[in-house]
């Protein structure tokens, strides 16, 4: 009897420490680590969302860059941080569904080590093709490639990357047959693309709209699942070929193991902020898409890319390096 009242004494104060701390949250300065280069979408909403919590909380909220390993360094170091809701990491599809599948010797695990917080966006993507490819749709584009066995291949930021991954997906969804070329960023993809040396590319709306527009490249059709408002009438590769669904997402992670009352707190923050009227005009500017998610969703969703992904790799025969 005695070691149960003892048992339910030690029980009730750790569930009173952390109603107690959960209520104080925030009371000190908390750190958002951003694993990916400075500029990049990813790193630039770490600021806004650090700005805006930090103007509803007011206290410091600051954006450490540990960049690295495709986000791994940086999302390894918040694996390990205490999960107390004062460290978090701005993960991507790259460091929170893909990586596992692509790199040897992973030094944490997205799934069991991290809480999802909060959905942040989706960075919306085109397929583009060059000049000389006379498709002028995803029907005729499949055709096109299959018509010139062995002559077609598509650019990437590099190997892994989402603009790479987009087009194993396709290749598989399609069933047709193109030739990978990874470059060290989209920039010389995109070049390369132009100057005929490609002949299509998945990519991001912000890198490649600007030569849509002036007829330097040919948008065909939106990556994700919806069409963008920002091209409303050119249609998605999911409409031709059922199943493409590219979510070229960012999101905010904690440490396994921090209170669901902080990791609330957090989440519902993050969307006042991200819902503001100065940041929905910059989403589109970025040509990104935000939509409110639980932690609890953002979780089954982040569940549900590793999985398409993981087939997506193991289709393609890529083997971790």
């Amino acid at each position: 009897m005695k070691k149960l009242f003892q048992f339910l004494f030690i029980s009730f104060a750790l569930v009173s420490g952390a109603q107690a701390q959960s209520s104080s949250y925030p009371d000190r300065q908390i750190r958002i680590i951003s694993p990916f280069a400075t500029g990049g979408i990813a790193d630039t909403f770490s600021r806004v969302i650090a700005q805006g919590l930090s103007e509803a909380w007011s206290q410091p909220v600051i954006v450490e860059n540990k960049t690295g390993g495709g986000g791994n360094i940086g999302s390894d170091f918040v694996a390990k941080a205490a999960p107390d809701g004062y460290t978090l990491v701005m993960g991507n599809i790259g460091s929170h569904a893909v990586n596992p599948y692509l790199i040897k010797n992973m030094p944490y695990d997205p799934m069991k080590d991290f809480q999802p917080v909060a959905f942040v966006l989706d960075a919306e993507g085109l397929l583009v093709v060059g000049p000389e490819v006379p498709s002028k749709s995803v029907p005729e584009l499949i055709a096109y490639i299959k018509a010139n066995p062995g002559k077609i291949s598509y650019g990437s930021g590099g190997v892994g990357t989402t603009s790479h991954l987009a087009g194993e997906l396709f290749k598989s969804l399609a069933k047709v047959d193109m030739t990978h070329i990874p470059y060290k960023g989209n920039a010389p993809a995109i070049t390369d693309l132009i100057g005929g040396q490609t002949q299509l590319m998945f990519a991001t709306m912000p890198t490649v709209l600007p030569y849509v527009k002036t007829g330097k490249l040919r948008a065909l059709a939106v990556i994700g699942g919806t069409r963008s408002p920002s091209l409303p009438d050119v249609p998605t590769v999911s409409e031709a070929l059922p199943g493409f669904d590219v979510s070229n997402w960012i999101g905010i992670f904690a440490p396994n193991g921090t209170p669901p009352a902080i990791v609330s707190k957090l989440n519902t923050e993050i969307v006042k902020v991200m819902q503001q009227p100065n940041v929905q005009k910059r989403l589109d500017t970025e040509g990104a898409k935000f939509k409110v998610m639980t932690p609890e969703a953002f979780g089954a969703f982040q569940k549900t890319e590793a999985q398409k992904w993981a087939k997506t790799i193991r289709d393609a025969g890529l083997k971790p390096e």
